[in-house]
């Protein structure tokens, strides 16, 4: 049914103009959102710690992760001022790159990397059809691959958050970001019910990378769908997961953080994304550790071992929101 509803949307979805597609999706999501309020933003569950857990380095109480995903031109011309931003309140972030949507600026990856960002893949044309079937997928995996090799990168995240964590294995990455705890609002809202990485290995167990799913709603679901004007969701989930001693991974776009005076129909302004890093940093000074993913990945590998059987309950553990 996923499969069929995503092709039927990608092909109306040229036909519509933007401002109608998020009109339709704002009626639609505001009935969702009273169905699903008993487990989103927090679905309780998803809390629970992995058997053997061991807690972050220096005792640090929970974990800090922010991606970024950059779907367009626009959002790539706001990368650097926005990790200058980030920088300057004591952040570091990953920025994931369409490869072939839009040219990719070798300057800008080189100039975050210098300053201790991350660079990643996402997706290869963003067009909805890499999980098409297991042969464009296959097809595709090969030049997504020749892009992590080229750029160096390690991590990976599917456009829209779709995701197949067997197919994944066909690319050459040490974790994978294409999947949430829980959000009944993405196109394919099956959520792995965790606040926590998790190791997923091949069925030949040759291969395998770390999962790590994002916790906190993203930006375009709260500001532009929901229209919310403060950061009062974000800081609720916040607060839980701090509580639970898990990973706060954020997943925004440049592409709708407007650093404008007056954001358009798409856009939010950028403040509201400052503030919560300003609320992370002074409501919990000296308590998060703010890791890039790929040294997330890296200690999670190191600290918890690859392909424990507890590990691989979660992929098939799923929380289903239809």
């Amino acid at each position: 049914m996923y499969n069929l509803l995503l092709k039927l949307f990608y092909i109306v979805k040229p036909l519509v103009p933007r401002t109608l597609q998020i009109w339709f999706r704002k009626v639609t999501l505001k009935r969702k959102r009273e169905k699903f309020a008993d487990i989103w933003p927090i679905l309780e569950q998803a809390g629970d710690q992995p058997d053997g857990f061991k807690g972050w380095p220096e005792g640090k109480r929970f974990a800090v992760v922010l991606t970024h995903d950059v779907e367009t031109s626009r959002g790539h011309r706001r990368c650097l001022n926005l990790s200058s931003l980030e920088k300057d309140l004591g952040f570091r972030s990953s920025f994931n790159f369409v490869p072939e949507r839009y040219a990719v600026s070798p300057e800008i990856r080189t100039e975050l990397v210098k300053n201790g960002f991350e660079v990643g893949v996402h997706g290869l044309n963003h067009d909805g059809k890499l999980y098409k079937n297991h042969r464009i997928f296959q097809e595709r995996a090969k030049r997504i691959n020749r892009y992590l090799e080229e750029w160096n990168a390690v991590g990976f995240r599917s456009p829209a958050m779709h995701h197949n964590l067997e197919w994944l294995h066909s690319l050459n990455i040490e974790y994978d970001a294409s999947t949430f705890d829980v959000d009944p609002f993405e196109p394919q809202p099956d959520g792995v019910g965790t606040i926590f990485p998790f190791y997923v290995q091949s069925r030949n167990r040759r291969t395998g990378y770390v999962e790590l799913p994002y916790t906190l709603p993203q930006d375009f679901t709260i500001f532009i769908l929901f229209g919310e004007t403060n950061i009062d969701t974000w800081k609720k989930k916040l607060d839980w997961i701090v509580n639970k001693g898990g990973v706060a991974l954020l997943n925004t776009h440049p592409d709708y953080m407007s650093l404008e005076a007056k954001p358009q129909v798409d856009e939010f302004p950028a403040q509201l994304y400052l503030e919560f890093l300003k609320y992370i940093k002074e409501t919990y000074k000296d308590q998060y550790w703010n890791p890039l993913p790929c040294d997330l990945a890296r200690f999670w590998v190191r600290e918890h071992g690859a392909g424990s059987d507890l590990m691989q309950e979660n992929t098939t553990s799923s929380v289903e929101t239809k």
